[in-house]
């Protein structure tokens, strides 16, 4: 008699925890989909049978990586690394976008993406919410976090690569400090979350290591950004006249208020400056002084030291930090 172990199945998880299997398939696949309630039973009865999905037809390595690439461009930047080190191995590489955690009420990734067949996951840009950490216990493949800034994460042993954001706000306090700032105005989206440290949030602290700051906080689904920003930046220099120069949390953002200061009259003082973050193409475009974020180079570290887990090397590496650098070009100007 063969009394090996039988491989768990798919029905035998919706048998155990009272679902249909097109639900065991939503609550793996496409997790936002499912109830909180029912998302918990299928993990507990999958995780309770060993379940683990299909293997890949290939027979390639699939690699999921889940990111808000709708809401923030700069994560295709990073995805771009993250396929130049694909191609140095036999890796699949299976794309999910995921909504933006700063319009979010918490953080939004409940559970992990985890379709039939995949090896590993790249986290880009969204905080886990402690659901799917508990996922975790679920046997399966490695997760690596990417512009995750939440130490409270990386304590629970996941590893990590960060660009060091608190860095990039003191190289920009101090290239404003030298033209002689000392007020500035903090330009960024809403965040509607406190449960998690934000890139942003980095960038103001290092700000403030030199230079006093005040908040310009723009509706970024708003139909007009342009508009937005304006009005934002209008209430801000209500707030703190004395400011001579805006900071954007990002490039995009920065774009919106050199239009703004145009189309909408928004009002910088004599002396203004303009400062971006990311350091794209339009920043390029537009002369824009800003800091350079290693993108690519973050993406393809993060696959490097997931398919590293997967082999065994590097196994004690838990995290990977680089360096932002500061990009001097048109919009600063000494006051």
């Amino acid at each position: 008699m063969d009394e090996r172990p039988q491989k768990a199945t798919i029905y035998a998880v919706a048998k155990r925890a009272g679902v249909s299997i097109s639900t065991v398939s939503l609550a793996i696949n496409h997790p936002q989909r499912v109830n909180e309630a029912t998302r918990r039973s299928v993990i507990a009865a999958a995780t309770e049978l060993g379940y683990r999905g299909g293997a890949a037809a290939s027979g390639a390595q699939r690699i999921a990586v889940a990111a808000p690439f709708s809401s923030y461009a700069s994560y295709y930047r990073r995805l771009s690394g993250i396929m130049e080190r694909a191609a140095t191995d036999s890796v699949e590489i299976v794309v999910h976008d995921l909504p933006s955690a700063a319009g979010s009420d918490s953080p939004v990734l409940d559970a992990l993406p985890m379709r039939a067949g995949i090896d590993g996951i790249v986290v880009m840009g969204v905080p886990l919410s402690p659901a799917a950490l508990e996922s975790k216990a679920l046997p399966g493949p490695p997760v690596v976090l990417v512009d995750v800034p939440d130490g409270a994460q990386r304590r629970l042993g996941l590893p990590s690569v960060l660009i060091d954001d608190e860095r990039g706000g003191e190289l920009i306090a101090r290239h404003l400090a030298e033209l002689g700032h000392e007020r500035v105005v903090f330009l960024h989206e809403p965040q509607r979350s406190e449960e998690y440290v934000s890139a942003g949030m980095l960038r103001a602290r290092g700000l403030g290591h030199l230079l006093s700051v005040s908040e310009a906080v723009a509706d970024v689904a708003a139909t007009d950004l342009v508009e937005a920003v304006g009005a934002a930046l209008e209430r801000a220099f209500r707030v703190d006249p004395e400011a001579t120069a805006v900071v954007a949390n990002h490039d995009e953002l920065a774009a919106a208020a050199h239009r703004a200061f145009r189309v909408t009259g928004a009002h910088l003082p004599v002396g203004r400056s303009l400062v971006g973050y990311d350091d794209g193409p339009l920043a390029s475009a537009l002369d824009l002084t800003t800091v350079r974020q290693p993108f690519e180079e973050s993406g393809y570290a993060a696959l490097d030291l997931l398919l590293g887990r997967l082999s065994g090397e590097h196994a004690r590496v838990s995290s990977v930090q680089l360096a932002p650098d500061m990009v001097v070009r048109g919009t600063t100007f000494r006051v």
